[in-house]
């Protein structure tokens, strides 16, 4: 064999081993895409809230201590609740009722119907969604957003305990889709999770 058909042989034998290291890396790398490392894992898995929603809170909204927050999901709607710090939380025994007939009508009473959700009430940011009560005292809780109300969670006038032990998730208070063009305007005067914690921590 002559000096030149070894060299070839070296050359092939060399590139092929080259392909094959950068064929493994590449598969480790795609490995690590795929499957996280434990390490990197939350000790906590994120909640679907966490997931799907970024959270705003509307905080002291029309009075001291109603704090509220706004969950966004990535399709518009805006779920409506109370945050941990809503004064109510503090009174003695936690929320003890909810009372959805305020203003001038029951907004549990009304059902929105179809894919336009016709029937659905059209409320500004200030409006009052329902009245939460403890054993010394009442408090309104408000749209924070301006939209076409779409659901009211009556669960809560039955089961008002959800207020104190789930307030986040089953104990939500309303659901309302606003218009593109009003979030925008209402988004600028909201808290992120990040400035409402600093906001809290601090007070």
């Amino acid at each position: 064999m002559t000096n030149d058909s070894i060299n070839q042989a070296d050359n092939l034998e060399t590139e092929e081993i080259e392909k094959q290291v950068r064929e493994k890396e590449e598969e480790e790398e795609l490995r690590k895409l795929l499957v996280p490392s434990v390490e990197d894992l939350p000790l906590i898995p994120p909640t679907a809230v966490d997931s799907n929603f970024v959270a705003y809170f509307a905080t002291d909204c029309t009075k001291a201590g109603h704090d509220q927050y706004v969950y966004r999901h990535a399709n518009g709607l805006c779920v409506i609740g109370l945050a941990p710090t809503h004064v109510a939380f503090k009174d003695e025994g936690g929320i003890t009722a909810v009372d959805f007939n305020v203003g001038k009508s029951d907004r549990s009473g009304f059902k929105v119907t179809g894919k336009r959700k016709r029937n659905a009430q059209h409320f500004e940011s200030n409006t009052a969604l329902c009245k939460v009560c403890t054993n010394s005292d009442s408090y309104i809780v408000r749209c924070c957003v301006k939209g076409s109300l779409l659901e009211v969670n009556d669960r809560l006038i039955k089961l008002p305990g959800l207020l104190n032990s789930s307030a986040a998730r089953e104990g939500y208070i309303a659901i309302i889709m606003p218009k593109p063009a009003d979030w925008v305007k209402i988004k600028s005067s909201l808290l992120s999770l990040e400035e409402y914690k600093k906001l809290r921590e601090a007070s």
